[in-house]
This record gives structure tokens, C-alpha cells and sequence, in this order.
């Protein structure tokens, strides 16, 4: 008995906790055309280097990772710092405001 009991602890203690992928807190890129896409940035400016591109419709996740800023900005004026998740690959970075709306993770 003890030997099933050390072995299913082994098993546990060693596998990677799985993080939830539903619910709210993700994006979806809209006002940009479908031939068009949306950069990422790496630091909320239209002037930063460009870590990722969005396509609308084909890119993957988008996590919301704190709110938009700055707050005393029009919305349309804001960035939003995100995690792009596709596939293997996970970049972070920033995105403008008007080119996101919010949507539940899938």
C-alpha cells in the first residue's frame, strides 16, 4: 500500500499544473483589415520594435494582461500589454486599444 501511495505522490508531485484557458480575459483583434494585421509591440508605442503579428480571425490567443493604460487617455488612445499564445510559441508585448475588443478565452 505504501508503494501505490509513493508512486501516485511521484506522479503528482512532478506534473505541471494545468492553467485555465476559459472565461474572460482575452482579446480579439478587430478594425483591421482581413488582408491587413495588428502589431505587437514591445513597449506601448507605435514607434517600439515589433515582437509579433495579428492577424484578424487567425492569431491564436490573446491574454489581457493588466488593464489598458494610460487611464486618463480616450480609449481608442490606450495600449494594452497582452500575451500572444500560437501554438508553442508565446510572445509579450503591447497593442493598441482600438484594434482589441474583450472576449471570453476559448
Amino acid at each position: 500500500m505504501f508503494k501505490i501511495a509513493l508512486t501516485a505522490f511521484l506522479t503528482l508531485a512532478i506534473v505541471p499544473p494545468v492553467m485555465a484557458t476559459s472565461g474572460p480575459g482575452c482579446l480579439v483583434v478587430v478594425n483591421v483589415a482581413r488582408n491587413d494585421a495588428l502589431n505587437m509591440r514591445a513597449r506601448p508605442s507605435a514607434n517600439a520594435r515589433i515582437v509579433d503579428v495579428l492577424p484578424p480571425q487567425t492569431h491564436g490567443i490573446i491574454h489581457l494582461d493588466a488593464a489598458c493604460r494610460p487611464p486618463s487617455q480616450p480609449w481608442a488612445s490606450r495600449w494594452c500589454p497582452v500575451t500572444h499564445y500560437n501554438g508553442d510559441r508565446t510572445t509579450k508585448g503591447w497593442v493598441k486599444a482600438r484594434f482589441v475588443r474583450d472576449s471570453d478565452c476559448p
